[in-house]
C-alpha cells in the first residue's frame, strides 16, 4: 500500500471521530434550560480585619512575658525606638 492511501484513511477516521464528538455537544445545547435563582437581596460580605502581628514567643530564654517587658523597659531607657526596643524606649 502506498502512503497516499494511508493518509486518506487516517484523515477519514479523524473526521469521523470529530463528527462523533460534535453531535452530542450540539444536542445538549438544544435541550439546555437555564435555571435562575430566586430574586433575593444580595447581602454584603463582611471584610476580615487584619490582626496585629504577634511577637514570637521566645521560650528558650526562660523568662516570662512580664519579665521580658520589665527588662526591655529597663534596658531601652534613653535609646532609639528601633529593633528590640521598639515600643519600650522613652
Amino acid at each position: 500500500m502506498n502512503t497516499g492511501h494511508w493518509m486518506r484513511t487516517l484523515a477519514s477516521v479523524g473526521l469521523g471521530i470529530c463528527w462523533l464528538a460534535i453531535a452530542p455537544a450540539s444536542q445538549a445545547a438544544d435541550n439546555f434550560t437555564a435555571v435562575t435563582a430566586p430574586d433575593k437581596p444580595v447581602k454584603a460580605k463582611k471584610t476580615k480585619q487584619a490582626k496585629a502581628p504577634k511577637a514570637p514567643g521566645n521560650t528558650s530564654s526562660g523568662e516570662s512575658k512580664a519579665e521580658r517587658d520589665k527588662r526591655l523597659l529597663r534596658e531601652c531607657r534613653g535609646k532609639a525606638n528601633a529593633g528590640a526596643c521598639e515600643g519600650y524606649a522613652s
